[in-house]
């Protein structure tokens, strides 16, 4: 009898166990299940990391930055390889943790393989239809180059142009730019 009941006790405590398996594996199961449908909602309405609760979605214009590279001859103007395609000038988007003179450096050296040295800002375009992709804000620079200018990364050509001779198919908003580039430096 005494076997018995020990026997009986070990089972008594092994079904305790393995229901006590049972329920953590069932919360684990909930909890991973609440944790991927916080996922799917958050591709719709963001939640706040601290209470949890929905917050409302802005949607913000990116910030970009283009550059007037002045050379001796002109200004350097690039054919894009990408849509929207035509002669544009040298720019791009700003990464997170860059600053705007910095992204402008960098994006001039990318797609014209020149070294400039930024003057000025020349101003700031906004206008939500300058970009068909995206709405974006373009912080723009004057800059001289150094170097010898070639087409790189996202620019199939690159010439030099002045006030006469711009390209009719400018791309974005460069041709108000450009006008106004020729009316504050000229």
């Amino acid at each position: 009898m005494v076997t018995g009941n020990k026997t009986s006790g070990i089972r008594q405590c092994f079904i305790f166990y393995y229901q006590s398996c049972l329920f953590k594996a069932g919360n684990l199961l909930l909890g991973f299940v609440k944790k991927i449908r916080r996922i799917i909602i958050l591709k719709e309405h963001l939640l706040c990391p601290h209470c949890g609760r929905e917050v409302e979605k802005y949607r913000n214009p990116s910030p970009t930055v283009d550059v007037v590279i002045e050379t001796g001859g002109g200004i350097v103007l690039i054919r894009r390889k990408n849509p929207p395609y035509g002669w544009a000038l040298p720019g791009g988007f700003v990464n997170y943790g860059e600053t705007l003179e910095m992204a402008a450096i960098r994006e001039a050296k990318e797609e014209t393989s020149l070294d400039i040295e930024l003057i000025s800002q020349l101003g700031a375009y906004s206008d939500p239809a300058r970009d068909p992709r995206m709405h974006t804000i373009s912080v723009v620079f004057r800059a001289k180059a150094k170097g010898k200018a070639c087409p790189a990364d996202d620019a199939i050509g690159i010439d030099i142009f002045n006030h006469d001779n711009l390209p009719l198919d400018l791309a974005f908003d460069h041709n108000r730019i450009l006008s106004d580039y020729f009316e504050k430096c000229s």
